[in-house]
C-alpha cells in the first residue's frame, strides 16, 4: 500500500504558513505505510516539540490504474474517510532551511492517522462538495469544503498516475485547510464529512 499526499492545497492554509503557491501541477509527497487506524491513540514523538494536526479528506482506491484520463479518475475510489497528516513542524522548518526532503517530519511512524472509510455515496455523492471538520477538545479547530481545493481530487488522481501505478487500498491524502496547529498528550481528536464521525482518537 502507499500514501500518497499532496501539500498546499488550499489558499487559506498557505497564507496561514506564510507560503505561495502558484504551480500547474500539484506538489506530491509520500508518507511511510504507517498508518494508524482503528482509533488507536498516537503517541508523541520524542524527536519533536511541536507537532501538528493536519485535518483531510482521503480517498482509498479501489482498482489498478496508470495514466489515467481526469475524466475517468472517478471510476478508481468510491470511499472516503477523513485523516490527519500529522507534521512535525519545527523539523519541518529546519529541514525547509536546508533545502533537504521532507519524509522525517511527514513520514515517521503512526504520521498518517486516517478514520473509517464510508462510500461516498453516503456523505452525498460528489467529492467535489464534501463538508469537513476536526474537533480538538470538543472545539472544531479546522473546516474544510472540497470545492476549496486548488487541484480537486480528480485532477489528483490523474496527475499521480502519471508517476506511479495506483493498486487497490492506495491512501491519497488530498491536501489540509487553514486551521492547523499543535497536539498535546490528552487532547481528543474527531474528524467528521458533513455530520458523520468518521474519525475519533486521542493523543497520548
Amino acid at each position: 500500500m502507499k500514501i500518497l499526499a499532496v501539500g498546499m492545497n488550499y489558499a487559506d492554509h498557505n497564507k496561514e504558513l506564510h507560503h505561495s503557491f502558484d504551480s500547474p501541477e500539484p506538489a506530491i509527497f509520500m508518507k511511510a505505510d504507517s498508518v494508524l487506524k482503528d482509533g488507536k491513540p498516537f503517541y508523541l514523538p520524542d524527536f519533536s516539540n511541536e507537532v501538528h494536526h493536519e485535518a483531510e479528506i482521503v480517498i482509498k482506491i479501489n482498482r489498478l490504474g496508470k495514466n489515467i484520463d481526469e475524466r475517468f479518475a472517478a471510476r478508481y475510489y468510491d470511499e472516503v474517510t477523513v485523516g490527519i497528516d500529522f507534521t512535525a513542524r519545527d523539523r519541518q522548518r529546519e529541514l525547509r532551511a536546508k533545502g533537504l526532503p521532507w519524509e522525517l517530519c511527514k513520514a515517521f511512524d503512526n504520521a498518517a492517522a486516517v478514520g473509517r472509510f464510508v462510500p461516498l455515496s453516503e456523505v452525498g455523492g460528489d467529492i467535489g462538495r464534501l463538508t469537513f471538520r476536526l474537533d480538538q477538545n470538543g472545539r472544531t479547530v479546522q473546516q474544510g469544503h472540497t470545492a476549496d481545493m486548488l487541484f480537486p481530487v480528480d485532477r489528483i488522481v490523474a496527475f499521480v498516475s502519471r508517476f506511479f501505478t495506483l493498486r487497490m487500498g492506495d491512501l491519497i491524502y488530498t491536501g489540509t485547510p487553514a486551521g492547523v496547529g499543535p497536539v498535546a498528550i490528552g487532547d481528543h481528536l474527531e474528524g467528521f464529512i458533513g455530520d458523520k464521525r468518521l474519525l475519533d482518537f486521542y493523543i497520548r
